[in-house]
């Protein structure tokens, strides 16, 4: 997982460890090379021989080794040679010993570098005594600055380019951050104006971990509202289209039912209670669409035998069918499981119950099966009525389409698109088709659950 995609919290702990680094790291090297070139002022090897002659020759050896603890102070060991040997103790590595040695036989003034960072000076002095000495010293460093003042640069330096990095990655987190934010902020603003099709988009998504998900889910909560919205102003279009009609109808029959007799007026009220029960139908089923096409939140899940929903179901439509003389013929396996909700299965099996009985002609026979094929339950319902042109197939399951054969019969075009939007809430599948021999079938697939 790379860390820089997890989630704000860490980002920004990864980078406070990152420039906290970097101060250490960068900081220490720069400061080093800072005091090394430009700030400290260059050792004046000559004069710092003429320093120590003096010094022996005022107090001797004691006065020679307090100079050498102040020179050592500063960063550099430093003492005075005799025939070849040192005054005063003098730490030096062992690797350097042999360059001390060569540097004070050729009897002259130098100052060499045997490693990198590492000065070796030589400088001949003549003592009080007549006598001439010469000074030996190693330094890392081939300027001067007393430790206090290079303590107080490095910490100065330190301090100054923690600023500055911290600042650096402050304002790259603050700009990472900020930017996806306000792009969710314009969205929401435009969203709250009525703007339904407002996206974050890809602006907000380069964002952190949290804002990136942030700004998807923002997108998608768009995209319902904007569905639902669409669907519910596309729901009352419908139905206010729908009952327009009815509306006029039993507007007309209650004002020739004013205007008649008693005995007449009986039957306009009788008529009038027909258009209102069509009114209250049509309604509900456009209700219960509505709640479909919806989504059905929270809608609960359960196993449900098909085939024991289909037996149901039969049981009630008999009394109907058997005064159209329509025959019920059930081919139904056992035990055909599937996971839904048992009641939205007893509604769409209702209507195609319902739409089956409503084409089938006087005396015609209506076939239902309940199997299993390749791991899906399905379900078939076929009348013996006339059927629907190819052309219309497609068109049955949408919202108060009638096709051109049901013209003589009842309904709103609605109890197809109810089945639909019940098949594809469960997983599954529907399709209508011509049979062989006449009518029209429909096949409903769901996906079958283990025993």
């Amino acid at each position: 997982m790379n860390p820089f995609k997890s989630s704000l919290y860490g980002r920004l702990l990864l980078w406070f460890f990152v420039v906290n680094l970097l101060v250490l790291v960068l900081g220490g090297f720069l400061t080093r090379r800072f005091i090394e070139y430009t700030t400290e002022v260059e050792i004046n090897w000559s004069a710092l021989a003429q320093s120590a002659g003096e010094a022996y020759d005022s107090g001797g050896v004691p006065a020679l080794q307090a100079w050498a603890a102040a020179q050592r102070q500063e960063g550099i060991d430093a003492t005075l040679f005799e025939n070849g040997q040192p005054l005063t103790p003098m730490r030096s590595p062992s690797a350097l010993r042999q360059s001390m040695t060569d540097a004070l036989a050729e009897g002259r003034d130098m100052v060499m570098q045997p490693y990198p960072r590492v000065y070796l000076a030589v400088q001949q002095v003549a003592g009080g005594d007549g006598k001439v000495r010469q000074l030996v010293a190693l330094s890392r460093t081939h300027v001067r600055m007393n430790r206090e003042t290079r303590d107080q640069i490095f910490l100065a330096f330190q301090f100054g380019l923690s600023l500055l990095l911290i600042g650096l990655a402050s304002w790259w987190v603050a700009r990472s951050v900020a930017k996806p934010v306000e792009a969710l902020r314009d969205a929401t603003r435009r969203m709250a104006s009525g703007e339904l099709s407002t996206r974050v988009g890809p602006e907000g998504r380069k964002g952190p971990g949290e804002l990136s998900l942030l700004a998807h889910d923002f997108d998608a909560m768009a995209e319902r509202i904007e569905a639902l919205v669409s669907h519910d102003r596309g729901v009352l279009q419908d139905l206010s289209h729908e009952l327009r009609s009815p509306l006029a109808r039993l507007h007309l029959i209650l004002d020739l039912a004013q205007r008649s007799d008693a005995a007449q007026a009986a039957a306009y009220f009788r008529q009038a209670e027909q258009e209102i029960g069509r009114l209250d139908r049509m309604t509900g089923e456009m209700l219960a669409l509505s709640r479909l096409e919806g989504g059905l939140p929270g809608m609960e899940r359960e196993r449900v035998d098909l085939a024991e929903v289909v037996r149901d179901g039969i049981a009630q439509v008999e009394l109907e069918a058997a005064a159209r003389g329509v025959q019920l013929q059930p081919a139904i396996e056992s035990a055909v499981i599937v996971s839904g909700n048992a009641q939205l299965l007893e509604r769409a099996l209702d209507n195609l119950l319902a739409n089956a009985i409503k084409f089938s002609p006087e005396g015609g026979r209506i076939e239902l099966g309940v199997r299993t094929v390749e791991g899906m339950a399905e379900l078939t319902v076929r009348d013996h009525g006339p059927g629907a042109p190819e052309e219309e197939l497609e068109q049955l399951f949408r919202p108060f389409f009638r096709g051109s054969n049901a013209a003589c019969a009842e309904g709103h075009g609605l109890g197809l698109a109810i089945v639909r939007r019940v098949t594809q809430v469960h997983g599954g599948d529907i399709h209508a088709r011509n049979a062989d021999g006449g009518g029209l079938e429909v096949r409903l697939r769901l996906p079958l659950i283990a025993l």
